[in-house]
Protein backbone atom coordinates (compact mmCIF):
# COMPACT_ATOMS: atom_id res chain seq x y z
CA UNK A 1 0.00 0.00 0.00
CA UNK A 2 2.82 2.33 0.55
CA UNK A 3 4.55 1.64 -2.33
CA UNK A 4 1.29 2.24 -4.07
CA UNK A 5 1.10 5.87 -2.62
CA UNK A 6 4.84 6.46 -3.32
CA UNK A 7 3.74 5.76 -7.19
CA UNK A 8 0.88 7.79 -6.95
CA UNK A 9 2.91 11.47 -5.10
CA UNK A 10 3.79 13.71 -7.91
CA UNK A 11 7.12 14.56 -6.59
CA UNK A 12 9.03 14.18 -10.30
CA UNK A 13 10.57 16.81 -12.16
CA UNK A 14 7.75 17.08 -15.64
CA UNK A 15 9.73 15.45 -18.07
CA UNK A 16 10.26 17.38 -21.84
CA UNK A 17 7.44 15.33 -23.22
CA UNK A 18 4.99 16.68 -20.57
CA UNK A 19 6.07 19.78 -20.84
CA UNK A 20 5.54 19.82 -24.90
CA UNK A 21 2.06 17.76 -24.36
CA UNK A 22 0.91 20.51 -21.93
CA UNK A 23 2.23 23.13 -24.29
CA UNK A 24 0.10 21.81 -27.11
CA UNK A 25 -3.02 21.66 -24.87
CA UNK A 26 -2.88 25.23 -24.04
CA UNK A 27 -1.27 24.92 -20.73
CA UNK A 28 1.52 27.38 -20.53
CA UNK A 29 1.90 29.85 -17.36
CA UNK A 30 -0.01 33.11 -17.32
CA UNK A 31 -0.52 36.53 -15.17
CA UNK A 32 -3.05 38.57 -15.19
CA UNK A 33 -1.89 41.40 -13.24
CA UNK A 34 1.26 41.16 -15.45
CA UNK A 35 -0.89 42.07 -18.66
CA UNK A 36 -2.82 44.54 -17.07
CA UNK A 37 0.60 46.13 -15.70
CA UNK A 38 1.54 46.26 -19.48
CA UNK A 39 -1.93 47.95 -20.85
CA UNK A 40 -1.86 50.36 -18.56
CA UNK A 41 1.74 51.08 -18.20
CA UNK A 42 1.61 51.71 -21.75
CA UNK A 43 -1.20 53.34 -21.55
CA UNK A 44 0.42 55.67 -18.93
CA UNK A 45 3.85 56.12 -20.96
CA UNK A 46 1.57 57.56 -24.23
CA UNK A 47 -0.51 59.68 -21.53
CA UNK A 48 2.91 61.58 -20.15
CA UNK A 49 4.78 61.31 -23.40
CA UNK A 50 2.79 62.71 -25.72
CA UNK A 51 0.36 64.79 -23.22
CA UNK A 52 0.99 67.84 -25.50
CA UNK A 53 -0.14 67.10 -28.34
CA UNK A 54 -2.89 64.98 -26.68
CA UNK A 55 -3.79 68.87 -24.61
CA UNK A 56 -3.74 70.55 -27.41
CA UNK A 57 -6.31 67.87 -29.38
CA UNK A 58 -8.55 68.00 -26.38
CA UNK A 59 -8.63 71.36 -26.25
CA UNK A 60 -9.57 71.43 -29.48
CA UNK A 61 -12.33 69.20 -29.37
CA UNK A 62 -13.66 70.77 -26.19
CA UNK A 63 -13.23 74.34 -27.95
CA UNK A 64 -14.68 73.15 -31.12
CA UNK A 65 -17.47 71.50 -29.25
CA UNK A 66 -18.79 74.37 -27.07
CA UNK A 67 -18.70 76.75 -30.35
CA UNK A 68 -22.21 77.52 -31.83
CA UNK A 69 -23.54 79.44 -34.42
CA UNK A 70 -26.84 80.45 -35.79
CA UNK A 71 -26.30 77.75 -38.48
CA UNK A 72 -25.59 75.81 -36.52
CA UNK A 73 -28.67 76.21 -34.01
CA UNK A 74 -31.13 76.61 -36.68
CA UNK A 75 -30.28 73.24 -38.79
CA UNK A 76 -30.22 69.92 -36.65
CA UNK A 77 -28.60 68.46 -39.48
CA UNK A 78 -25.45 70.41 -38.89
CA UNK A 79 -25.55 68.71 -35.01
CA UNK A 80 -24.90 65.05 -36.85
CA UNK A 81 -21.86 66.72 -38.73
CA UNK A 82 -20.72 68.16 -35.85
CA UNK A 83 -20.31 64.93 -33.88
CA UNK A 84 -18.83 63.62 -36.80
CA UNK A 85 -16.03 65.78 -36.83
CA UNK A 86 -15.03 65.85 -33.61
CA UNK A 87 -15.33 62.15 -33.35
CA UNK A 88 -12.50 61.92 -36.43
CA UNK A 89 -10.42 64.44 -34.32
CA UNK A 90 -10.31 62.46 -31.18
CA UNK A 91 -9.91 59.30 -32.95
CA UNK A 92 -6.82 60.77 -34.94
CA UNK A 93 -5.17 62.14 -31.27
CA UNK A 94 -6.18 59.22 -29.68
CA UNK A 95 -5.39 56.62 -32.52
CA UNK A 96 -0.89 55.94 -31.40
CA UNK A 97 -2.30 54.84 -28.01
CA UNK A 98 -5.08 52.80 -29.21
CA UNK A 99 -2.74 50.66 -31.74
CA UNK A 100 -0.26 51.14 -28.84
CA UNK A 101 -2.80 49.28 -26.21
CA UNK A 102 -3.50 46.48 -29.34
CA UNK A 103 0.13 45.46 -29.22
CA UNK A 104 0.82 45.73 -25.80
CA UNK A 105 -2.88 43.08 -25.54
CA UNK A 106 -0.85 40.47 -28.12
CA UNK A 107 2.60 40.96 -26.36
CA UNK A 108 0.97 40.73 -22.61
CA UNK A 109 0.83 37.23 -22.41
CA UNK A 110 4.13 36.05 -24.35
CA UNK A 111 6.26 37.64 -21.75
CA UNK A 112 5.54 34.34 -19.75
CA UNK A 113 5.37 30.97 -21.13
CA UNK A 114 5.92 32.70 -24.94
CA UNK A 115 3.52 32.75 -27.65
CA UNK A 116 1.30 29.75 -28.07
CA UNK A 117 -1.24 29.03 -30.23
CA UNK A 118 -3.07 25.36 -29.69
CA UNK A 119 -5.93 24.55 -31.37
CA UNK A 120 -6.95 21.42 -28.80
CA UNK A 121 -7.39 23.96 -26.38
CA UNK A 122 -10.33 25.05 -28.16
CA UNK A 123 -12.05 22.33 -29.17
CA UNK A 124 -15.01 21.63 -27.19
CA UNK A 125 -14.53 19.37 -24.23
CA UNK A 126 -17.89 17.68 -21.87
CA UNK A 127 -16.19 18.47 -18.81
CA UNK A 128 -15.99 22.07 -19.59
CA UNK A 129 -19.84 21.99 -19.68
CA UNK A 130 -20.29 19.33 -16.79
CA UNK A 131 -22.37 21.16 -13.24
CA UNK A 132 -20.74 18.54 -11.20
CA UNK A 133 -17.20 19.66 -12.73
CA UNK A 134 -17.65 22.84 -12.98
CA UNK A 135 -18.84 23.13 -9.15
CA UNK A 136 -15.70 21.42 -8.13
CA UNK A 137 -13.61 23.69 -9.77
CA UNK A 138 -15.36 26.67 -8.63
CA UNK A 139 -14.83 25.17 -5.24
CA UNK A 140 -11.28 24.08 -5.73
CA UNK A 141 -8.16 25.53 -3.80
CA UNK A 142 -7.21 26.79 -7.28
CA UNK A 143 -10.04 29.07 -7.73
CA UNK A 144 -10.61 29.47 -3.86
CA UNK A 145 -6.64 30.85 -4.45
CA UNK A 146 -7.19 32.89 -7.25
CA UNK A 147 -10.17 34.66 -5.60
CA UNK A 148 -8.51 35.58 -2.13
CA UNK A 149 -5.73 36.94 -5.55
CA UNK A 150 -8.68 38.76 -7.00
CA UNK A 151 -10.13 40.63 -3.77
CA UNK A 152 -6.16 41.49 -2.47
CA UNK A 153 -5.21 43.06 -5.37
CA UNK A 154 -8.86 44.99 -6.04
CA UNK A 155 -8.45 45.92 -2.45
CA UNK A 156 -4.95 47.06 -2.57
CA UNK A 157 -5.40 49.29 -5.93
CA UNK A 158 -9.16 50.84 -4.07
CA UNK A 159 -7.37 51.65 -1.50
CA UNK A 160 -4.44 53.63 -4.10
CA UNK A 161 -7.09 55.01 -5.86
CA UNK A 162 -9.32 56.44 -2.67
CA UNK A 163 -5.96 57.96 -1.09
CA UNK A 164 -5.46 59.99 -3.79
CA UNK A 165 -8.49 61.06 -4.78
CA UNK A 166 -8.68 62.48 -1.06
CA UNK A 167 -5.21 63.25 -0.69
CA UNK A 168 -6.20 66.02 -3.76
CA UNK A 169 -9.35 66.84 -3.08
CA UNK A 170 -8.42 70.55 -3.13
CA UNK A 171 -6.98 70.24 -6.59
CA UNK A 172 -9.77 68.53 -8.16
CA UNK A 173 -12.02 71.11 -6.85
CA UNK A 174 -9.74 73.97 -8.44
CA UNK A 175 -10.29 72.81 -11.59
CA UNK A 176 -13.06 74.33 -11.98
CA UNK A 177 -12.11 77.38 -11.33
CA UNK A 178 -9.31 77.43 -13.75
CA UNK A 179 -9.49 78.55 -17.64
CA UNK A 180 -9.38 75.77 -20.26
CA UNK A 181 -5.68 76.55 -20.73
CA UNK A 182 -4.50 75.73 -17.77
CA UNK A 183 -7.14 73.32 -16.24
CA UNK A 184 -6.25 71.00 -19.16
CA UNK A 185 -2.60 70.14 -18.52
CA UNK A 186 -3.26 70.60 -14.87
CA UNK A 187 -5.74 67.73 -14.82
CA UNK A 188 -3.55 66.15 -17.01
CA UNK A 189 -0.61 66.14 -14.89
CA UNK A 190 -2.83 64.97 -11.99
CA UNK A 191 -4.31 62.07 -14.52
CA UNK A 192 -0.87 61.04 -14.88
CA UNK A 193 -0.26 60.52 -11.27
CA UNK A 194 -2.97 58.53 -10.61
CA UNK A 195 -2.59 56.27 -13.24
CA UNK A 196 1.92 55.98 -12.29
CA UNK A 197 0.27 55.24 -8.60
CA UNK A 198 -2.00 52.13 -10.30
CA UNK A 199 0.84 50.97 -12.31
CA UNK A 200 3.55 50.90 -9.47
CA UNK A 201 0.57 48.93 -7.38
CA UNK A 202 0.20 46.56 -10.30
CA UNK A 203 3.41 45.89 -10.36
CA UNK A 204 3.99 45.28 -7.00
CA UNK A 205 0.99 42.51 -7.70
CA UNK A 206 3.28 41.29 -10.61
CA UNK A 207 6.28 40.62 -8.84
CA UNK A 208 4.20 38.82 -6.55
CA UNK A 209 2.07 36.52 -9.02
CA UNK A 210 4.08 36.05 -11.72
CA UNK A 211 6.89 33.74 -9.78
CA UNK A 212 3.54 31.81 -8.24
CA UNK A 213 2.34 31.43 -11.74
CA UNK A 214 5.54 29.61 -12.63
CA UNK A 215 5.56 27.58 -9.28
CA UNK A 216 1.99 26.22 -9.31
CA UNK A 217 2.64 25.83 -13.62
CA UNK A 218 5.52 23.71 -13.00
CA UNK A 219 3.96 21.76 -10.04
CA UNK A 220 0.83 21.05 -12.31
CA UNK A 221 2.46 19.16 -14.61
CA UNK A 222 4.79 17.65 -11.62
CA UNK A 223 4.34 13.19 -12.54
CA UNK A 224 4.28 10.52 -10.27
CA UNK A 225 6.71 7.54 -10.35
CA UNK A 226 4.08 5.87 -12.29
CA UNK A 227 3.01 8.24 -14.58
CA UNK A 228 6.86 8.20 -15.59
CA UNK A 229 6.84 4.76 -16.37
CA UNK A 230 3.78 4.91 -18.45
CA UNK A 231 5.38 7.72 -20.32
CA UNK A 232 8.59 6.00 -21.17
CA UNK A 233 6.20 2.57 -21.73
CA UNK A 234 4.75 5.05 -24.71
CA UNK A 235 7.92 6.43 -25.85
CA UNK A 236 10.27 3.90 -25.49
CA UNK A 237 7.60 0.86 -25.62
CA UNK A 238 6.45 -2.00 -23.60
CA UNK A 239 9.88 -3.74 -22.77
CA UNK A 240 8.55 -7.52 -22.89
CA UNK A 241 6.47 -6.58 -26.09
CA UNK A 242 9.96 -5.28 -27.26
CA UNK A 243 11.16 -8.15 -26.31
CA UNK A 244 9.08 -10.25 -28.54
CA UNK A 245 9.57 -8.04 -31.36
CA UNK A 246 13.43 -8.90 -31.30
CA UNK A 247 12.96 -12.31 -30.95
CA UNK A 248 10.40 -12.63 -33.86
CA UNK A 249 12.66 -10.01 -35.97
CA UNK A 250 16.47 -12.68 -34.67
CA UNK A 251 13.81 -15.77 -35.74
CA UNK A 252 13.22 -14.18 -39.32
CA UNK A 253 16.32 -13.97 -39.42
CA UNK A 254 17.53 -16.81 -38.47
CA UNK A 255 14.93 -18.69 -41.12
CA UNK A 256 16.81 -15.98 -43.84
CA UNK A 257 19.93 -17.20 -42.97
CA UNK A 258 19.10 -20.66 -42.89
CA UNK A 259 17.43 -20.68 -46.95
CA UNK A 260 20.46 -18.97 -48.07
CA UNK A 261 22.56 -22.36 -47.02
CA UNK A 262 21.41 -24.82 -49.51
CA UNK A 263 22.69 -22.22 -52.15
CA UNK A 264 26.01 -21.36 -50.78
CA UNK A 265 29.34 -22.71 -52.28
CA UNK A 266 30.97 -24.67 -49.36
CA UNK A 267 30.52 -24.50 -45.62
CA UNK A 268 33.31 -24.15 -43.59
CA UNK A 269 32.91 -26.13 -40.31
CA UNK A 270 34.90 -26.81 -36.80
CA UNK A 271 33.94 -30.53 -36.44
CA UNK A 272 31.87 -29.89 -33.28
CA UNK A 273 30.95 -26.36 -32.50
CA UNK A 274 31.32 -23.71 -35.96
CA UNK A 275 29.98 -23.82 -39.02
CA UNK A 276 30.00 -21.21 -41.94
CA UNK A 277 28.55 -20.80 -45.53
CA UNK A 278 30.34 -19.13 -48.00
CA UNK A 279 28.89 -17.90 -51.61
CA UNK A 280 30.68 -16.41 -54.20
CA UNK A 281 29.06 -14.80 -57.68
CA UNK A 282 31.60 -13.87 -59.93
CA UNK A 283 31.34 -9.62 -61.02
CA UNK A 284 29.10 -9.45 -58.12
CA UNK A 285 30.86 -9.52 -55.13
CA UNK A 286 34.58 -8.41 -55.09
CA UNK A 287 34.97 -11.17 -52.36
CA UNK A 288 32.91 -14.37 -50.91
CA UNK A 289 30.23 -13.94 -48.44
CA UNK A 290 29.35 -15.01 -45.64
CA UNK A 291 25.42 -16.40 -45.70
CA UNK A 292 24.78 -18.05 -42.85
CA UNK A 293 27.09 -18.66 -39.48
CA UNK A 294 26.41 -20.17 -36.37
CA UNK A 295 27.90 -22.81 -33.37
CA UNK A 296 26.71 -25.70 -31.86
CA UNK A 297 22.99 -26.14 -32.74
CA UNK A 298 22.86 -23.49 -34.99
CA UNK A 299 25.85 -24.91 -36.85
CA UNK A 300 24.61 -28.89 -36.58
CA UNK A 301 21.46 -27.47 -38.53
CA UNK A 302 23.66 -25.59 -40.96
CA UNK A 303 25.55 -28.77 -41.72
CA UNK A 304 22.52 -30.68 -41.98
CA UNK A 305 21.05 -28.45 -44.48
CA UNK A 306 24.34 -28.14 -46.54
CA UNK A 307 24.26 -32.26 -46.70
CA UNK A 308 20.56 -32.68 -47.82
CA UNK A 309 20.97 -29.59 -50.69
CA UNK A 310 24.76 -31.11 -51.28
CA UNK A 311 26.92 -28.02 -50.19
CA UNK A 312 30.09 -29.44 -49.87
CA UNK A 313 31.74 -29.01 -46.60
CA UNK A 314 35.33 -28.66 -45.55
CA UNK A 315 36.71 -29.14 -41.55
CA UNK A 316 39.28 -26.42 -41.64
CA UNK A 317 38.64 -25.53 -37.49
CA UNK A 318 41.23 -21.93 -37.61
CA UNK A 319 39.47 -20.93 -40.73
CA UNK A 320 35.90 -21.52 -39.17
CA UNK A 321 36.42 -19.82 -35.89
CA UNK A 322 38.03 -17.01 -37.53
CA UNK A 323 35.46 -16.04 -40.41
CA UNK A 324 32.71 -16.38 -37.71
CA UNK A 325 34.55 -14.32 -34.82
CA UNK A 326 35.53 -11.50 -37.51
CA UNK A 327 32.67 -11.26 -40.80
CA UNK A 328 29.08 -10.68 -40.11
CA UNK A 329 26.24 -11.96 -41.96
CA UNK A 330 26.45 -10.60 -45.68
CA UNK A 331 29.70 -9.42 -45.16
CA UNK A 332 32.73 -10.27 -47.54
CA UNK A 333 35.94 -11.80 -46.24
CA UNK A 334 38.51 -9.51 -45.30
CA UNK A 335 41.44 -9.27 -47.22
CA UNK A 336 43.82 -11.59 -44.54
CA UNK A 337 41.52 -13.96 -44.92
CA UNK A 338 41.84 -14.59 -49.32
CA UNK A 339 44.75 -17.16 -49.53
CA UNK A 340 43.02 -19.33 -46.86
CA UNK A 341 39.32 -19.22 -48.41
CA UNK A 342 40.80 -19.05 -51.96
CA UNK A 343 42.19 -22.74 -50.86
CA UNK A 344 38.75 -23.56 -50.25
CA UNK A 345 37.15 -22.80 -53.11
CA UNK A 346 39.40 -23.94 -55.55
CA UNK A 347 38.76 -27.78 -53.90
CA UNK A 348 35.12 -27.16 -54.28
CA UNK A 349 35.57 -26.11 -57.87
CA UNK A 350 37.97 -29.24 -58.21
CA UNK A 351 34.67 -31.30 -56.70
CA UNK A 352 32.56 -29.59 -59.39
CA UNK A 353 34.45 -30.74 -62.18
CA UNK A 354 35.12 -34.22 -60.73
CA UNK A 355 31.12 -34.45 -60.65
CA UNK A 356 31.16 -33.14 -64.47
CA UNK A 357 33.63 -36.21 -64.93
CA UNK A 358 36.29 -33.36 -66.21
CA UNK A 359 38.80 -34.04 -63.66
CA UNK A 360 39.76 -36.58 -60.98
CA UNK A 361 38.68 -36.58 -57.33
CA UNK A 362 40.61 -34.06 -55.69
CA UNK A 363 42.36 -34.60 -52.17
CA UNK A 364 41.35 -32.84 -49.31
CA UNK A 365 43.45 -29.40 -48.12
CA UNK A 366 44.27 -29.65 -44.39
CA UNK A 367 45.88 -27.43 -42.44
CA UNK A 368 44.79 -24.02 -43.56
CA UNK A 369 46.54 -21.83 -41.48
CA UNK A 370 44.90 -18.10 -40.91
CA UNK A 371 47.20 -15.28 -40.24
CA UNK A 372 48.23 -15.04 -36.66
CA UNK A 373 45.57 -12.80 -34.26
CA UNK A 374 42.38 -14.04 -36.40
CA UNK A 375 41.72 -17.60 -34.80
CA UNK A 376 40.18 -16.66 -31.55
CA UNK A 377 41.65 -20.49 -29.92
CA UNK A 378 45.05 -19.87 -31.38
CA UNK A 379 47.18 -19.37 -28.39
CA UNK A 380 48.67 -15.75 -28.26
CA UNK A 381 53.14 -15.41 -28.49
CA UNK A 382 54.45 -15.02 -25.48
CA UNK A 383 57.05 -12.04 -25.91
Amino acid sequence: MADNDTAQEKTLEPSAKRLEDARREGQVPRSRYLAHLLMLGTATGVLVLSSGPLMDSGRRVIVRGLSFDAVTLTDPAQMIVRLAELTNTALLALAPLLVLLVIAAFAAPMLIGGFNYSSSALAPKLDRISLFKGFGRMFSLQALAELVKVMLASVLLAVVGAWYVYAHLDEFASLSHQALSAGLPHFGWMFATAFSLLVATLALTSAIDVPFQLWQHHSQLKMSLQEVKTEQKETEGDPHIKGQIRQQQREMARRRMMAAVPKADVVVTNPTHFAVALKYMEGRHRAPVVVAKGVDAVAEKIKELAREAGVPQLEAPPLARALHKHVELGQEIPAALYTAVAQVLAYVFQLRSFAAGQAPHPTKPRDIDVPDGLDPLAPRAVA
